[in-house]
């Protein structure tokens, strides 16, 4: 039996207190769909959050035997020197550069990882994932249809002297990582040295920034790992993870995305109806400033 077959299973997510309940719904998936609960370790890279959802967070650890360690990234002043200059918006907040510094913020004896989006499903064994060959890759990744687009944007003619529509391009929104070899990389200093160039400022996000990093070295792994804005037409077929991207979202109380009603379940009825109180108190608190939580 390998390591890979045995021991833990390292598992990372980026996410703040207004996107908890997706998280939750992400690793309760996992933890539904593999008979090696007690391995998996959650890494939760966040922003601060309140005690009550730390709470919802740790049942996963009542329930099936998990582990779950809480890295608060407003803690970290690496974190926040390396970042205080890249572009985000108040949807994404900085969290969003989060996974760029696993490096920085995960124990060293970290030395593969599978990092996660919060607004997925996963329906397969995530051991099928965690025991991928990577070939002597950094990373493995699903390859992304429309990177070509995403990269260079109208009529595939900006940032050409970055990015050629004919490069390999992929979804950031999971990643297989041999940690040995990003460390190797130096993924901090290429933040800052990017940075300086002007260039963090130019492209999307993190997503373009491993592209860059990474495109030729990368393993590209099976679709069914990172199905992208799943509709009612991939229920009949066999995936491994759902990727809702977009703003149809199975949490929402009408829901035209695949395994909707299924999803309800998987996050807790619990959980699915006090995030959609959440959302609402946060919308209401736009007009009336007592409501905001």
């Amino acid at each position: 039996m390998s390591e890979l077959e045995s021991g833990p299973i390292h598992i990372a997510l980026t996410f703040d207190a207004n996107f908890w309940a997706p998280a939750f719904g992400t690793m309760r998936s996992i933890c539904l769909h593999t008979r090696r609960r007690s391995d998996l370790v959650f890494h939760l890279c966040h922003r601060p959050l309140p005690a009550d959802q730390i709470d919802d967070l740790r049942e996963l650890e009542t329930e099936f035997g998990a582990t779950l360690k809480f890295y608060d990234i407003t803690q970290s002043v690496s974190f926040n020197e390396k970042i205080s200059h890249l572009p985000y918006d108040k949807r994404l907040t900085n969290i969003v550069y989060a996974r760029l510094l696993f490096d920085e913020l995960l124990p060293p004896d970290v030395e593969r990882l599978i990092y996660l989006d919060s607004d997925m499903m996963v329906l397969a064994p995530i051991e099928k994932l965690w025991t991928t060959d990577l070939g002597g890759k950094t990373l493995g990744a699903v390859p992304e249809r429309w990177g070509a687009f995403i990269a260079t944007g109208r009529d595939f003619r900006n940032n050409r002297d970055l990015f050629d529509p004919a490069d390999p391009y992929f979804n950031a929104g999971l990643l297989l990582i041999d940690m040995k070899k990003w460390r190797a990389a130096k993924v901090a200093d290429r933040i800052v040295e990017f940075t300086e160039q002007g260039i963090m400022g130019r492209i999307y996000y993190d997503q373009d920034f491993l592209n860059i990093l990474f495109r030729n070295n990368y393993h590209p792994l099976d679709a069914k790992w990172n199905v992208i804005g799943p509709d009612f037409a991939h229920e009949g077929l066999e995936v491994y993870n759902l990727h809702y991207v977009g703003r149809a979202k199975p949490w929402n109380l009408i829901s035209r995305v695949a395994f909707f009603r299924m999803y309800r379940h998987v996050m807790t009825n619990r959980i699915f109806y006090k995030f959609f109180r959440h959302r609402l108190r946060r919308r209401a608190g736009r007009f009336l400033p007592f409501l905001r939580t």
